[in-house]
């Protein structure tokens, strides 16, 4: 298309480049459990979380914690630890870790659910991972989006390791908002697109912060 029709391969051929992303969000929007309308291929990962968080995560008063499982992934420990200083927060005190029992390797789903419930008053948002990189854990996405959103906070999940290597749900499990990458069980190869999903009750939200570009205004 490019030797054929130039810059002008944005608008013709039988696969238009303007539109390109719309032929990925029908598949992956299976693949992650979305309305094809919920899911946009853009970016890299923690690109995309920390996009996610201009729009998520919004400290107020005592309420600017965030809660994530030990042993997250590291790029996702670093996006958490500039963000919140971005914030002018101690990650220290902004970052609660939520950890397995003495002797053990994986994380017990009732402490995470103790976690939300004991620091409620305090988080602007709970953000773990699908499936833990390190131990394997599959965490119950349901379970925490749910008791999240009790508290009073927003709930997402880095879907990395998570997206097509099991089922999900995410629109009837009403998360908020989920990120994943394409190049572990989604098989492409370095350098490939990352893919993010948003609940539709966010896409009118004018209270919702986001910042602005080619594709990110009206």
């Amino acid at each position: 298309n490019w030797a054929d029709y130039g810059v002008e391969g944005f608008f013709k051929g039988t696969k238009p480049w303007m539109d390109y992303h719309d032929q990925l969000t029908g598949p992956l929007s299976k693949i992650v459990g979305a309305l094809p309308h919920e899911v946009v291929v853009m970016n890299q990962l923690t690109v995309n979380l920390h996009l996610m968080l201009i729009s998520f995560y919004k400290p107020r008063g005592k309420r600017f914690k965030i809660l994530c499982e030990a042993k997250a992934f590291p790029s996702d420990q670093y996006m958490f630890e500039t963000h919140v200083r971005h914030h002018g927060f101690n990650p220290d005190e902004a970052i609660i870790e939520v950890k397995p029992r003495k002797g053990e390797e994986c994380i017990h789903h009732d402490d995470i659910i103790k976690a939300i419930e004991q620091h409620g008053d305090e988080l602007a948002l709970v953000l773990f991972s699908g499936i833990n990189y390190y131990t394997g854990q599959l965490f119950n996405i349901q379970s925490i989006t749910t008791a999240a959103q009790k508290a009073g906070a927003k709930v997402g999940f880095d879907l990395a390791h998570a997206a097509c290597n099991v089922s999900l749900q995410l629109h009837d499990w009403n998360t908020d908002f989920a990120c994943w990458c394409s190049y572990k069980y989604l098989n492409s190869g370095p350098g490939a697109v990352g893919g993010v999903y948003i609940h539709e009750r966010y896409h009118k939200d004018k209270d919702i912060t986001r910042f602005a570009g080619w594709w990110g205004y009206d």
